[in-house]
């Protein structure tokens, strides 16, 4: 084998997330039930016997040895050591259409992708356990990827147990500004007390309606447009809730025609509302998943 091509990294939504305290290094502790959808970068691989990890594409504000693309390859060449050789290497294509800084997971999915695909390209034959192990060292979303299925998460993300939740369509909302996860985690009225929960708490339950984002207040009392946002969608009738630390905002609906004619309805609104063109550069029709597109190749 000397290539992968077109390696799916699916974004996530956060339906609920809870933050219930923070450990004594400052990490916060949380609660979720992440799932995936079917808007996905695209990775491709190639085989190089230089020993050399390059990223070929030009990522916009993302330098090339800082992406985690090229730090999960060169953590997983330095750690597990490719059995195609000590010199082998890889050349890593990316065709971005995760929006960057809007809680949809792209980076850390990318990250996911690439341990996969090079655990398999490259020989590795290690567990998916151990992925996840070198996962968390990248970030505390890179493990949900590689557990590869809709998940209640604990701790600072890592503690996973399977979760499927009804396989729902969502329209996605992405706004013109992206945010940085640590400025909404710094947030001085963030709050960070909201009581710890069982599965058992919303199994049974609408798990789109269950509980609430507390990132939310603090995202939107830091950028307007986001608070515009959600006053202006409930103009319209739609209760969104934002994933992760923002900025993009989801709606579920059981079907993709649904969730498509509500995607045409938004889309006649913003076009007699100019201002609210300001705020929200997208809106996406997405299937959820509740397995992770490569969860087979581990």
């Amino acid at each position: 084998m000397k290539f992968l091509q077109d390696v799916p990294a699916p974004a996530k939504l956060n339906l609920f997330l809870h933050v219930t305290g923070r450990r004594a290094d400052g990490y916060h502790l949380l609660q979720t039930v992440f799932t995936f959808i079917d808007l996905a970068d695209r990775l491709h691989f190639t085989l190089r016997d230089d020993g050399r990890i390059v990223r070929a594409t030009d990522v916009p504000g993302v330098p090339h040895d800082d992406d985690l693309i090229v730090r999960a390859a060169r953590l997983l060449q330095q750690q597990a050591g490719p059995a195609s050789g000590a010199k082998a290497g890889v050349t890593i294509d990316v065709d971005k259409q995760i929006p960057a800084g809007g809680g949809l997971g792209g980076g850390s999915s990318d990250a996911a992708s690439t341990l996969i695909a090079l655990n398999r390209l490259w020989d590795c034959g290690l567990s998916r356990e151990a992925l996840q192990a070198l996962g968390l060292t990248l970030g505390a979303d890179v493990p949900v990827f590689i557990f590869g299925e809709s998940a209640f998460a604990q701790g600072v993300g890592e503690a996973l147990q399977a979760c499927p939740v009804p396989q729902q369509a969502y329209l996605v909302f992405v706004p013109t500004i992206s945010v940085a996860t640590a400025t909404v985690f710094a947030y001085s009225d963030l709050t960070r007390d909201t009581k710890s929960i069982i599965m058992h708490d919303f199994a049974g339950h609408d798990i789109h309606q269950f509980g609430k984002n507390d990132l939310q207040a603090a995202a939107c009392a830091l950028f307007k447009p986001l608070s515009l946002i959600v006053g202006w969608l409930e103009s319209l009738g739609l209760q969104a809730r934002m994933t992760g630390s923002g900025a993009c905002f989801f709606v579920p609906f059981d079907t993709v025609n649904q969730a498509q004619a509500c995607r045409h309805r938004v889309e006649s609104a913003l076009a007699s509302h100019p201002e609210a063109s300001q705020w929200i550069r997208q809106v996406v029709v997405c299937q959820g998943m509740n397995r992770h597109p490569l969860y087979n190749w581990i």
